[in-house]
């Protein structure tokens, strides 16, 4: 793939901030091109970070035929920049354009427009435990109305720095589980990252903040009973501090790239990690058995995010002593030593940008 570099003047280069806030701050470059029909992928270039011209009845508006990711880039040691995983996201981004009806990408092309990207920005990325937060996305071009699927499609990268992503850093957070709505059900889009998915799950998010909860744990949409994830993450469990258990992938969850990584690294860091069907009442019956010693979610922008505390049905059910628990903290430094370039990769998952 041929990028076109667009050069920018004075006046768009945007400082480099000192303090920034998750999700709202962008760096001064972008990455878009466009798919039509009859020609495919093309016109890819590198360009300013700027708002795009679509017209009101553009399909993405009105049908939300849209798709997105995250990864990160960390700051090394020794100055250079890790990627972590790349190729994963990659792949992920084509089956959820699959499912979508939208048109797929190559993952060389793809992930070498990220390289390119972050090579040519690096003076964004921070130093740790901060990172460089990355968003390939995907929309329907099509600027007329109609269901179905459209024939145009602007495929765009954008990335800025981030600290964590809850404001309480890595402290534990509380979480509510809904008994009433659902996120997804199997044979939808819940295995996609499709905007639509997040959007169905706000009404029940702005509801529990008010009541103090920083996330929503949804259940399975045919029988309310088996625990799935976290709005923003993959959900596990810790049984007796060494046995870590998270939910099988039914169709309805969203195969994360961290959960897929902690099913590696736990083991060979001392744990023994599992797939199953959770069951919410004995889950919570675990709990305050005391059987469940820690609960954490996992996912690219909390990374691990510890969690202390559950309301089911008006029940208050605290987790351990609502710290975060050794476990957690012990899998959170061994995956970020890995992603930070802080320890040698011995899975291979990390890809070196060297930025002199």
């Amino acid at each position: 793939m041929e990028v076109t570099v667009v050069p920018l003047d004075a006046t768009q280069l945007k400082p480099v901030p000192t303090t920034f806030k998750f999700g709202s701050t962008f760096s001064n470059r972008m990455f878009t091109r466009v798919y039509s029909a009859d020609g495919g992928w093309q016109d890819a270039k590198i360009g300013p970070y700027e708002p795009f011209n679509l017209a009101p009845a553009t399909a993405v508006f009105h049908y939300a035929q849209e798709i997105f990711e995250g990864t990160k880039a960390y700051r090394r040691p020794d100055g250079n920049v890790n990627l972590f995983r790349p190729w994963e996201n990659a792949r992920r981004f084509n089956a959820s354009a699959e499912r979508m009806r939208m048109p797929q990408v190559d993952v060389e092309d793809h992930v070498g427009a990220i390289v390119q990207l972050v090579e040519m920005e690096h003076e964004w990325v921070p130093d740790a435990p901060a990172s460089l937060y990355i968003r390939p996305t995907m929309i329907a071009t099509d600027p007329a109305l109609g269901v179905h699927a459209s024939s145009g499609y602007l495929h765009f990268i954008i990335v800025g720095p981030v600290g964590s992503y809850f404001s309480s850093g890595f402290q534990p957070v509380p979480v509510y589980i809904s008994d009433q709505y659902v996120r997804a059900v199997r044979g939808g889009t819940g295995a996609a990252k499709a905007g639509g998915n997040y959007a169905a799950s706000l009404y029940v998010s702005e509801e529990v903040k008010a009541k103090g909860y920083a996330q929503v744990l949804w259940l399975d949409a045919v029988e309310r009973r088996y625990v799935e994830e976290v709005g923003a993450m993959n959900i596990a469990f810790v049984y007796n501090g060494k046995h870590i258990v998270t939910p099988s992938l039914t169709g309805s969850i969203l195969p994360g790239i961290t959960r897929k990584s902690l099913l590696q690294l736990a083991p060979d860091i001392g744990y023994e990690m599992s797939e199953a069907m959770i069951d919410v009442e004995e889950m919570l019956a675990d709990i305050k058995s005391g059987e469940i010693t820690e609960v954490f979610g996992c996912g690219t922008a909390a990374v691990i995010a510890p969690v202390n505390r559950f309301e089911y049905k008006d029940i208050v059910y605290d987790i351990g002593d609502k710290t975060a628990g050794p476990v957690s903290q012990h899998l959170f430094k061994a995956l970020t030593d890995i992603q930070y370039g802080r320890v040698p990769d011995p899975y291979g998952w990390t890809h070196t940008i060297e930025v002199g």
